[in-house]
Parts: structure tokens; C-alpha cells; sequence
């Protein structure tokens, strides 16, 4: 009994909590985050179940209340309201401490209630998910007990460290804090490394936040999302369908004119813009003002480049403080950066009218192609060739 039904080497154990761990990955980065809580993709209510009953037994997480308090945090992303932000909580409460926070805000009726909409209210959700929430993993517990025996115990406490750890902590907390960025959004979001394998894609995490109803994680050539290449596989064999992809920039460079369809190509195309703007703008002109800089003012300008680039929220006073400096040193990169702000306020207007918008994007690329800067003459004519 205390050696269980199955016995195996020891490099057989940990191919088993390998094997076990990378389901329950699976389970959360494919149903709960991206069919459930953005509706990215549509899935056959049979590998739908399998994904519930599986998260049940091997986590006691509940949909309703995991998808509530993840649309939570992109609403209040790295504000006081975000639920496990490590800017507003502190990196080590995050990731040693990241459960806590999430049960803490699973318990805010008001959150539930706002967040938690068009997730599986059926009989067995009700009856038996919900109802009996930690029936599952001491199910699992007996189960682990019975086929792998005392080992079977460390096997079901690696299963529910699993998710504690890599989720709420590593993604939440680390993916909010080191890594590098392919888009300046408006919150501390990183891609922690460019190969999603061991968290099922979840690395991409600033991927995820510009684009957050996209079901797939990747972006550049070099990116890699395991959890897209399952939902490839589940679409092949008709489990799944794709909703909604990250818009791809097109382009003709015959086009001259700035019509609405060039502004809505734009706007869709927001972080791809700022994201082109950083490299092919601020990076140049900033490269040739550090090389026509004296000894002074390469120290002052030194790392300054991020801050140009970096939302405006994402800056402390320091930060704030060193970017007006650096903008004071020089006109052209002030200039450079009063035009990058234009350019995002086009798209932040709530209130702007078609012809309003259209018009805007006109005054800025005219204005643009007057300043006498070749890199942001070249990038305006880059927006007039932006089409659906």
C-alpha cells in the first residue's frame, strides 16, 4: 500500500509531476485565461470539461472567480485596485505571497459580481465545482496516494505548489517587473523570456497586455507560445476555433493620402506604431545626438532613451525629473517627444469625430515632414502607407 499500484525509476516520478504540472498549465493558459476570460477562442464544450474538472481536481480554483479577478487586474492594471500589481504590492509579496492576494480578492463580492460575467453557471458548476471547491484536490490526494504511495504525497504538494508559485507569482509578479518589452503599454508588463515553454506561453507577458483578446502570445519571428501551438492542434481536430489573432500592420507604399481608413489602420496598429516610433525615431535620433554629445551630456543623456519611450504613468518623479533635463539639453529630442505625444493623444481622444481624426493624423504628418529630422520625416511617410 505505502508503495501504490505503480512502481517506476525515480527519473520516472518526475516525469510524472512534469507531465501532471504541464496540464494543469495547459488547463489555465488555454481555458481560463484565454477562452474564458478574453473570449479569444471558442472551445468544444468536451475539451472545455476536461479543462474544468482538471483545474478542480488539481487546484480548487473556480472559473468564475479566476476570470473575475483577472479582468480585474487589466482594468486596474498597476494601480491601487490592481489585485497582485508588484508596483503598488511590492515584488516578493507578489511572488512568494501571490495566492493570498488572489483568495483575498476572490472574497470581494463587488469584483464577482463586475468581472466575473458569461463564465459556466451550469448544474455541475453550481452543484459540485463551486459548492465542494477543495473536494477536488483531496480527491486527488487520495489518487496520488494509491497509485505512487508515500511518494504520491510529494507528487500532490508539487501539483499544488505548481500554479501558487508559476502563477500568481511568477507571471504576476516577475512578469510585471523583469524582462524586455516589444510595446510601451501603459503598464510595467515584461516578457519575461522570448521562448514561452515552461509556463505554456504565459512568458509573453507584455505581448499579452497589448494585445489581450489575442488568442496567441507570440508576436516577433523569434517569439515561441507552446499554448498557441495547442490551440493549433485543437483546431485541427476540431476542438477549437480562433476568435480574435493581434492585428498585423499592412502596408502600401503607394498610398499618399490620409483617409479614415488610414486612421482606423493606425489606431489598430497603436503598439505596432509607438513600438516602430521607439526603434526608428527616438533610437536614431537619440543614437546621433549621443554621438555629437561632449562628455557631459553623454552622461546626461545615458539610459534615456527608455524613459522617451516609456508611458508617461510607468515614470516616478526621478524619472520624470531626469526626462525634462534630457529634453532640455536638447531641442531635437524634445521636439522628437512632443510629436510622440501627439501622436498617441489622436487615438486617446474619446470624443474626436471621423474628420476630427482624420484631420489630426494630417496636421501631424505635415508638421512631421516640415521639422527638418530625416527619421521622422521617414516615419510620417510610413503612416500615410498604414492600410486595412
Amino acid at each position: 500500500m505505502f508503495n501504490g499500484l505503480i512502481g517506476m525509476p525515480w527519473w520516472g516520478y518526475f516525469l510524472v509531476i512534469f507531465g501532471l504540472t504541464h496540464i494543469t498549465i495547459v488547463s489555465v493558459t488555454i481555458y481560463l485565461h484565454r477562452n474564458q476570460a478574453h473570449h479569444a477562442l471558442e472551445l468544444h464544450p468536451l475539451i472545455s470539461h476536461f479543462f474544468r474538472f482538471w483545474l478542480w481536481l488539481t487546484t480548487a480554483m473556480g472559473t468564475k472567480e479566476w476570470v473575475a479577478v483577472h479582468r480585474k487586474h487589466h482594468a486596474k492594471v498597476e494601480t491601487d485596485e490592481d489585485p497582485h500589481s508588484p508596483v503598488t504590492h511590492g515584488l516578493d509579496k507578489v511572488l512568494w505571497d501571490g495566492v493570498e492576494l488572489y483568495r483575498t480578492e476572490t472574497k470581494n463580492q463587488g469584483t464577482l459580481e463586475r468581472y466575473g460575467h458569461k463564465t459556466p453557471e451550469d448544474w455541475i458548476e453550481c452543484n459540485l465545482y463551486s459548492k465542494f471547491t477543495f473536494l477536488g484536490i483531496f480527491c486527488l490526494f487520495i489518487i496520488n496516494f494509491l497509485l505512487f504511495g508515500v511518494l504520491g504525497i510529494s507528487i500532490w504538494a508539487m501539483q499544488m505548489a505548481w500554479i501558487p508559485f508559476f502563477a500568481a507569482g511568477v507571471i504576476n509578479g516577475v512578469g510585471h517587473c523583469f524582462g524586455y518589452r516589444n510595446f510601451e503599454s501603459s503598464d510595467a508588463s515584461t516578457n519575461i523570456v522570448p521562448v514561452g515553454i515552461f509556463i505554456g506561453g504565459e512568458e509573453l507577458h507584455n505581448n499579452h497586455h497589448a494585445f489581450a483578446s489575442s488568442a496567441k502570445f507570440s508576436n516577433k519571428k523569434w517569439e515561441f507560445d507552446l499554448g498557441w501551438q495547442y490551440i493549433q492542434l485543437l483546431t485541427l481536430i476540431g476542438l477549437a476555433k480562433v476568435r480574435r489573432l493581434a492585428p498585423t500592420p499592412r502596408f502600401n507604399d503607394e498610398n499618399s493620402l490620409i483617409d479614415y481608413d488610414t486612421v482606423c489602420a493606425v489606431i489598430s496598429n497603436r503598439w505596432h506604431v509607438m513600438s516602430d516610433y521607439a526603434h526608428e525615431v527616438i533610437g536614431d535620433v537619440y543614437k546621433d545626438e549621443m554621438r555629437k554629445a561632449n562628455a557631459t551630456g553623454k552622461t546626461l543623456l545615458r539610459r534615456g532613451k527608455k524613459l522617451m519611450s516609456r508611458a508617461d504613468s510607468l515614470l516616478d518623479m526621478n524619472a520624470r525629473l531626469r526626462l525634462e533635463s534630457i529634453l532640455e539639453h536638447s531641442d531635437t529630442l524634445n521636439e522628437v517627444y512632443m510629436f510622440k505625444q501627439r501622436l498617441q493623444e489622436i487615438w486617446t481622444e474619446k470624443t474626436a469625430t471621423r474628420e476630427t481624426l482624420v484631420r489630426d493624423l494630417q496636421d501631424w504628418c505635415r508638421q512631421a515632414e516640415s521639422t527638418g529630422i530625416e527619421a521622422l520625416e521617414d516615419f510620417s511617410r510610413d503612416i500615410r502607407a498604414y492600410t486595412l
